[in-house]
């Protein structure tokens, strides 16, 4: 006798109180939400909606709220706007089970936000861990794309040069007796930005917000551990290898926009992207560092807008 499985158990969860989100400064976005698999997935969802979507992802340690001087800009040129919040951050809820988080599960949780919503003509705008599981997504579904833009990260692949930076962080967020199980992820923010002007207070204030205390951090911890030179398995490095040749014949646009100031994914990485990606452009956006949608929100969206035009708006 054959039984039929039934669905995954649901792991325990964190979720944060709204409270925690409600006076952060330009933030007026009503959340939706997503059940993937028993866990609720949070998203931004702004502008008409049969207009083409943009679709705007995060890495580590951040969430959707980096996105919060680019929504109304790019509504406003006539695109509807997605922000996803991965598992683990954001409004999204926090799963407290670190072995919980691989890679591929990330990738398939924006698979399913990006089916559930039948998503096509995408534009889409991915830096650090939101690269390699975008353009997973985007490499094993090209028919949904129209645009790629590609900010300050990486896909794995024999020869690549990891920096020292990115080296010393996967050290130190993966030893016990540094952090402590306990990731100062509004400091993480707040220090990588590299132009003058910033309240970093307030932004330190709004990368913690997510969270309620070091057991809610388990994603953020979880991102480090999965870098490929570390654990190929769990970081997914045969898929990105994959990927990364696979969009040197990738058909449609390329744009790259690299904040020239960063450590993590320094400016020799978009010079390497540019040199495979032979047919893409390329914008410097001096002088900002690793969180460039933070550092330097007008340029970049300035920078997309242009590379955006004749895209059948």
């Amino acid at each position: 006798m054959t039984t039929t499985p039934g669905p995954p158990p649901t792991p325990p969860v964190i979720r944060t109180p709204e409270a925690n989100f409600e006076a952060l400064p330009d933030w007026p976005y009503e959340p939706h939400y997503l059940d993937v698999d028993g866990v609720r997935l949070h998203y931004v969802d702004e502008g008409r909606p049969e207009a083409p979507p943009f679709l705007l992802t995060h890495g580590e340690p951040s969430w959707s709220y980096l996105y919060r001087h680019w929504i109304p800009p790019l509504v406003e040129a006539g695109f509807r706007v997605i922000a996803p919040d991965h598992i683990g951050f954001g409004r999204s809820e926090k799963v407290t089970d670190e072995d919980w988080y691989t890679i591929d599960r990330h990738v398939g949780v924006q698979r399913a936000l990006i089916e559930t919503l039948d998503l096509t003509r995408i534009h889409l705008f991915c830096q650090d861990w939101g690269g390699p599981i975008s353009l997973r997504n985007a490499c094993d579904a090209p028919e949904r794309y129209a645009r790629l833009f590609i900010a300050n990260t990486w896909l794995h692949h024999p020869g690549y040069e990891y920096s020292d930076s990115l080296r010393f962080w996967y050290q130190i967020a993966t030893d016990p007796d540094h952090m402590g199980g306990d990731m100062p992820t509004g400091v993480i923010v707040s220090r990588t930005l590299r132009r003058p002007g910033h309240d970093l207070d307030a932004v330190q204030a709004a990368y913690d917000a997510p969270f309620t205390g070091p057991e809610s951090k388990a994603g953020a911890l979880r991102f480090p551990w999965c870098l490929p030179f570390a654990h190929p398995d769990q970081g997914g490095a045969a898929w990105q290898e994959r990927c990364y040749h696979q969009l040197q014949a990738w058909e449609g646009p390329i744009h790259l926009v690299w904040g020239d100031a960063d450590e993590v994914f320094p400016w020799t990485g978009a010079e390497e992207w540019s040199s495979v990606l032979p047919d893409s452009t390329l914008d410097r956006i001096p002088g900002a560092g690793h969180f460039l949608q933070e550092d330097a929100p007008s340029d970049c969206v300035a920078a997309v807008l242009a590379r955006s035009t004749g895209s059948g708006l």
